[in-house]
């Protein structure tokens, strides 16, 4: 059972970004500045330029660069398909996380959800 996703946290001001199939989001190694939330379409997430999963509408992904010190995109996500990508900066990623308790539950789950599909590959 997927639990109730955060799209409408994405969808107030700024605009989300439509990306075109195959447009690099982020890459590996660079500053991060954003999390971001899918809305519609689907993002792969690489890590060494090996596909490690697909992420889809109502998941989110990069919101480690903004809790970690460094800010560095551990993977890179590419669009899979045509998406329509929703983000927060880290002021409105705190914001959101003070005033949205199930926001902030709702990443975390995202995340170990993550985790657990990831260990199973290794």
């Amino acid at each position: 059972m997927k639990p109730i996703k955060t799209i409408e946290a994405y969808q107030k001001p700024p605009s989300p970004k439509t990306y075109a199939a195959g447009e690099i989001i982020f890459s590996q190694g660079e500053t991060g500045s954003l999390m971001y939330g899918v809305i519609s379409g689907e993002v792969e997430m690489q890590l060494n330029s090996k596909v490690i999963e697909t992420i889809s509408m109502g998941d989110v992904f990069g919101a480690g660069a903004l809790v970690h010190d460094d800010h560095l995109r551990t993977s890179t996500a590419i669009a899979k398909t045509e998406c329509l990508i929703g983000f927060l900066d880290q002021k409105h990623f705190l914001f959101a996380i003070q005033q949205t308790p199930m926001f902030a539950i709702e990443v975390m789950r995202s995340y170990s959800d993550r985790f657990r599909r990831l260990k199973e590959l290794f």
